[in-house]
């Protein structure tokens, strides 16, 4: 009996350990393929979700993995970092052991937030205007605007709105010092970022102010990873 008990402990010992090898072993090849896929500057942080993981594995679908990525550039826009969740993974242990290259990674869903710092939206801003901060669905601006040869200090709350290719800052509420007259002074401080061709294919459903910048928010389904 006693040798019995002895042996089943080792055995959830090795289970533990091939466990957490298995495990490590998937997380870093998602990640390898993700890095290449994107052409990253830096490898991902890839976490699978879930005890036991050699369950997931044998049948190669895993429920949730959380993954990290760090400052990325798509078309002239840095984006700071993104965060994002993929649900239903798709990813065969036989195809990732035999040849990884040609293993049919993918997510059935996919769900993230990009992460635009705020010297990104400094650098798109109009010549003047610099980027103070805000919360929820405004974003504070301050700076000055050229107006027939005058520099006029301004400060506007900018609305934040999702349009084709991109996000829209407008004007909603505009100050200006001394109570001059400027009309259509919103041209002069509105603008777009780009936004396009996010990694993880992510199509975006909101867009909110936070201290860093502007948090995007998008989801996507039937992802390839590879």
């Amino acid at each position: 009996m006693r040798k019995l008990v002895v042996f089943l402990i080792l055995l959830v010992v090795v289970l533990a350990v091939l466990d957490r090898v298995a495990v490590a072993g998937v997380q870093r090849e998602i990640a390898r393929q993700i890095e290449a896929k994107y052409d990253l500057s830096s490898t991902p942080t890839v976490h699978v979700e879930g005890i036991p993981f050699l369950t997931q594995a044998i049948s190669g679908h895993y429920e949730e993995i959380s993954i990290a990525m760090g400052e990325l550039t798509r078309e002239g826009v840095t984006i700071s970092k993104i965060d994002a969740t993929l649900y239903g993974v798709s990813a065969p242990l036989a195809d990732l052991i035999q040849d990884a290259s040609k293993a049919d990674l993918r997510a059935e869903r996919v769900t993230g937030t990009v992460v635009i710092s705020r010297k990104t939206l400094d650098a798109r801003a109009p010549r003047g205007i610099k980027i103070e901060g805000g919360g929820g669905d405004t974003l504070r601006v301050s700076g000055k605007v050229t107006v027939l040869g005058q520099n006029i200090p301004v400060t506007a709350d900018m609305k934040i709105e999702t349009v084709q290719g991109g996000i829209r800052l407008i004007p909603s509420d505009v100050k200006i010092a001394g109570g001059i007259s400027v009309p259509n002074v919103e041209k002069f401080i509105g603008f777009t970022v780009p936004v396009k061709n996010l990694p993880l294919n992510l199509k975006i459903n909101r867009v909110r102010s936070v201290p860093e910048g502007l948090a995007v928010e998008g989801s996507a389904t039937d992802v390839p990873l590879r």
